[in-house]
């Protein structure tokens, strides 16, 4: 009796210390999301002619319905000295046709298509990339996935309406950047893949892309990389407005589930991540008030699910920079799902080390590398 007396109370303290962690991550991902995300210009703009050069690398395979309008967001902005280097692994890819009417559109703009990448590792975004990042001839190099947009309007347009009532909306919205948010006013460094700025010559110092050829995840380990020669991160304050014109629950599973393996792989500590899910954490967290105060469990458990809710809703409205362009219903229906499925997608992670990305399968190894698994 005694050992399992020892044991509830540690069982409560946990509780307690994951109340007092996860909303202290809640509050300070609000409050950066308020104070730093969307701000405007200054009106006093460095002269164009001291600004430096970027090499735009766009990752591209298969064709959805706002490929082009994405891309041509890019083929428009307003900046004096870029590239953008077009990637694409297959000549038969509809994604050529795509590029080849952008350059065709804009003559005038510096941009290139490669065709055919080149084989450094298992790594297929990169051997996708390796051709244009070899060819980038500025000094930074910015890393950004097709179904980003620019929007330098800062506003939400009609195009985001159709994303704001799935999963991914809700995803990147709340859980996403409350947990990278997070890890940046901390100090812990973290770069998402999707859309990430570096400077080309300490990437170079670290290897240069093939150096990471052999993690799925490189993004993490050129993080790793770039922080551990003593160069620093910042989070910038305009978000990356995905727009990829294919979404479905399936989909989103499907990626998540990936991620997640990817993070069990690397980080052992992810083995912890369910009890930061607002359920489980909420059940977990409603046993502790119950058995150190004898407060009602399932009261606890519905009133911290509400103000979890609440604090979502109000991150996401600061996350999108203003109204969002859905009903409060539609938010809470897509949000429950979103937590609903937490568990059950790390379950899944646990269940099967291999994922498939692209065209390939690949078993993860502990460290975060990986090998092809090639049919016989």
């Amino acid at each position: 009796m005694a050992l399992l007396d020892l044991a509830m109370q540690g069982l409560a303290v946990f509780g307690f210390i994951l109340f007092l962690v996860l909303w202290l991550m809640h509050f300070m991902s609000i409050i950066y999301v308020r104070l730093h995300l969307h701000r405007k210009r200054s009106e006093v703009k460095q002269p164009f002619v001291q600004l430096v050069g970027v090499s735009l690398l766009k990752p591209l395979k298969g064709v959805d319905p706002n490929l082009i309008s994405n891309l041509e967001t890019f083929f428009t902005l307003d900046y004096p000295k870029y590239e953008i280097l077009l990637c694409v692994q297959d000549q038969d890819d509809p994604a050529v046709d795509v590029c080849k009417k952008l350059l065709g559109k804009y003559p005038n703009v510096d941009a290139r298509l490669f065709i055919g990448g080149k084989k450094v590792g298992i790594n297929p975004k990169i051997n996708n990339l390796m051709p244009g990042y070899e060819a980038a001839k500025y000094g930074l190099v910015w890393i950004c996935d097709s179904g980003i947009r620019d929007d330098r309007e800062g506003g939400v347009g009609p195009w985001v309406a159709m994303l704001l009532l799935t999963c991914f909306q809700v995803y990147f919205g709340t859980s996403h950047p409350r947990s990278y948010i997070s890890a940046n006013v901390t100090g812990i460094k973290c770069v998402t893949g999707m859309s990430c700025l570096m400077r080309k010559d300490v990437l170079d110092q670290a290897g240069g892309l093939v150096a990471f050829a052999q993690y799925i995840a490189e993004d993490y380990f050129m993080a790793k990389a770039i922080a551990d020669r003593g160069w620093k991160f910042s989070m910038a304050t305009q978000v990356a407005l995905q727009n990829s014109g294919s979404y479905s629950i399936g989909q989103f599973q499907s990626r998540m589930i990936r991620w997640t393996k990817l993070r069990i792989n690397m980080l052992p500590g992810t083995v912890l991540e369910p009890v930061s899910e607002c359920f489980l954490a909420s059940l977990i967290i409603g046993w502790a008030a119950h058995h150190v105060f004898r407060w009602d469990m399932m009261v606890f458990f519905m009133c911290h699910c509400l103000a979890w809710f609440l604090c979502d809703y109000v991150q996401l409205t600061g996350v999108q920079g203003g109204p969002l362009c859905f009903s409060k219903l539609d938010f809470a229906v897509a949000w429950f799902i979103r937590e609903s499925m937490a568990v059950q997608i790390f379950l899944s992670a646990l269940w099967d080390p291999t994922i498939s990305w692209r065209t390939g399968r690949y078993r993860l190894r502990c460290g975060g590398t990986a090998e092809e698994i090639l049919d016989v």
